[in-house]
């Protein structure tokens, strides 16, 4: 219940904004509203279920399998092990189905695999990060060169579809595992930087689909990215939106078996080899296994059926109604409250108080995504009435933000880059995206270059507002240790004067 009413806490804000948009700027069909008010249903029981199950099974489990390779005598087995990891826990990100959706002139097994190459290969370039003891802020300033240096051989058409896997990639799936498998290699370790070396993983897993999309874009050079049309179902009454979320209902039942069970094949692969969980810790995982898999099944039901036809909807109509302007402003509101409703943000924040000791809460975590998401919205709908290209946006925006990391503490770096992966989830992909591209086909505007890219920008924002926050928290730290000098001197001065008064 607890974890219920967080969710409705989450899901409540988002789905108030859209109930008073859809009165006043952008009128709903009774059908479109209909199957929102039951995807949002679907989204408050679905998160609450899949918290639950992830806290009882996907970060025990990554976790431990984090601290079993760290302890390997040999440097080769645990890198090997990183890969296979990135490599299968990819392929089985839902989400991944959506990119390869995007890009029908390329087969869609070929570009998953790909893609779950970039995360695998990845995945061990922040293992040996970690191991090396390199900070994080070098290696992000080498491949985000790379990959800016790549994009001006990339069709342009394609370039925001490249930036957007780098989020759509690190969804539901993957986040919990990656952050409990580097908290789990970091927790061997015992020097200064463990617990900032916790953060960092799912930062650079996001460049690998980057680069990998990148390279097939420039090895394919007559591939070209294309999009699917949003198509808003005709819906009657309560009974007909009620038989389609159940006519979709088994479709999201095999996808997420389809996700999860790669996963469950390692861990029961791992737990046979190293026999590392008792019994009881087991049956936990496995209830805790199920809460995930049927919280994630609800959840995405929800979004797919529910959400993804009221945003297409939402855009269209008020980039059409004569108020295209108020784009920006409902698009900057929109995102400040929806990105709490993405379900692997209340992982990252919880775990990132759990490893700060408190130092860092959710309650500013959560703060700082909010207002990066909402204006990275605010810019992608500036983009769409203007049609400015993406790269005026990510190359100054990353450029400042790769500056910042040499002036922050590393947790917050870590942070920072990881939220950049974790904000742009499921919430992202199936409301705000065909809310963009809505407004784009209504203002008449190219969807692959004006709408697309819209992930990419949730995914950059984040590295600012918590890089800010870190950079405040560093000056109060300064601040404090000045005064608490000070007082300390004061203090001696006035032992010194009393000493000598009782000298004399």
């Amino acid at each position: 219940m607890e974890k219920i009413k967080e969710s409705l806490a989450s899901v409540l804000p988002i789905t108030a904004i859209v109930l008073i948009i859809s009165i006043t700027v952008a009128p709903l069909t009774p059908g479109t509203m209909v199957l929102f008010l039951f995807g949002a249903v679907l989204l408050v029981v679905g998160m609450g279920l899949f918290t639950l199950g992830v806290d009882m099974s996907m970060i025990p489990m990554g976790d431990g399998i984090g601290v079993q390779i760290s302890k390997a005598r040999r440097v080769v087995i645990p890198l090997v092990v990183c890969f296979v990891l990135g490599f299968v826990v990819t392929m089985a990100e839902p989400d991944l189905q959506v990119l390869a959706e995007q890009l029908p002139s390329v087969p869609n097994m070929t570009l998953i695999l790909v893609v779950a190459v970039g995360v695998g290969f990845f995945l061990v370039v922040a293992q040996v990060r970690m191991l090396l003891n390199i900070p994080l802020s070098y290696m992000l300033v080498f491949f985000y060169l790379v990959v800016f240096a790549l994009s001006f051989f990339v069709p342009e058409s394609f370039v925001p579809a490249a930036f957007d896997s780098g989020g759509v990639t690190t969804g539901p799936i993957t986040v919990p595992f990656i952050m409990a498998l580097g908290i789990g290699l970091a927790a061997v370790r015992s020097d200064k930087n463990s617990s900032n070396d916790s953060f960092g993983l799912v930062a650079l897993c996001s460049i690998g689909p980057i680069l990998s999309v990148m390279i097939l874009g420039i090895v394919m050079p007559d591939m070209d990215a294309a999009y699917t049309a949003v198509t808003i179902p005709e819906i009657a009454t309560t009974q007909e939106a009620a038989s389609l979320f159940v006519h979709e209902l088994p479709d999201y039942i095999g996808e997420v078996a389809v996700a999860l069970l790669p996963i469950i094949a390692i861990f029961i692969l791992f737990q046979l080899i190293f026999r590392r969980f008792q019994r009881h810790q087991l049956l936990k995982m496995v209830i805790g296994m199920g809460y995930t898999y049927l919280g994630l099944v609800l959840f995405l039901t929800g979004v797919n059926v529910g959400f993804l036809p009221a945003g297409a909807t939402i855009g269209g109509a008020i980039a059409s109604g004569g108020t295209a302007w108020l784009l920006v402003p409902i698009g900057a509101v929109v995102g400040y409250f929806i990105v709490r409703a993405e379900p692997a943000v209340r992982v990252l924040a919880r775990q990132v108080e759990e490893i700060s000791n408190g130092s860092i809460t959710q309650k500013a975590i959560n703060r700082a995504l909010s207002i990066g998401i909402a204006i990275s919205v605010g810019l992608a709908m500036l983009r769409i009435l203007t049609g400015i290209s993406i790269l005026w946006f990510l190359i100054p925006g990353y450029a400042v933000a790769l500056i910042m990391t040499f002036f922050v503490p590393q947790i917050f770096t870590g942070v920072a880059f990881d939220s950049g992966g974790v904000a742009s989830g499921p919430m992202t992909t199936t409301f705000l995206l065909p809310l963009a591209m809505g407004a784009c086909e209504a203002v008449g505007g190219n969807v692959l270059t004006d709408a697309f890219g819209i992930v990419a920008l949730v995914a950059m924002t984040p590295l600012f507002t918590i890089q800010l926050m870190g950079l405040v928290d560093k000056l109060k730290s300064r601040a404090s240790t000045k005064a608490l000098r000070q007082a300390i001197h004061q203090e001696l001065e006035s032992l010194e004067e009393g000493v000598i008064y009782w000298e004399e």
